[in-house]
């Protein structure tokens, strides 16, 4: 078994909580992170996926291998977020907290019908109603 293997088997794929629709070209996840640090754990994004932040929210991430938790994302109602993962494999096995002092959700909508056009991850597009922050 090689090392990118090892690591997908090791990981989660499932990149939120709850699996709340799916059918044979989408699967639509909900996230809900507790108040004040509430966490969903390391996992791994396998399919080019929107992010969509109904509510504000202010999280932090790190990604497996990070010192601390360099990366912030300030959301405003309505952010959404796509990002190309590539046919090359999943993205780097990463976690979320909650920064707010009350909970939030989020939804993913993984695109699952064919494989993505890109062979490579390239950098998260989002409509500009947030940000997302190396800190």
């Amino acid at each position: 078994m090689s090392d990118a293997d090892e690591t997908t088997a090791q990981y989660p794929s499932a990149p939120g909580d709850t699996l709340i629709f799916e059918n044979d070209r989408v699967r639509v996840w909900s996230m809900t992170l507790a108040a004040n640090g509430g966490m969903y754990d390391f996992h791994q994004h396998h399919h080019d996926h929107v992010i969509l932040w109904p509510d504000a929210g202010l999280a932090e991430a790190q990604q497996l291998g990070d010192e601390g938790w360099p990366l912030r994302q300030q959301a405003e109602p309505g952010y959404v977020v796509f990002k190309t993962v590539g046919s090359g494999g999943p993205l780097t096995p990463h976690r979320i907290r909650n920064l707010g002092d009350a909970p939030v959700t989020h939804y993913i909508v993984e695109l699952i019908s064919e494989p993505s056009p890109s062979p490579t991850s390239l950098p998260a597009e989002t409509n500009g109603r947030g940000e997302t922050n190396y800190v």
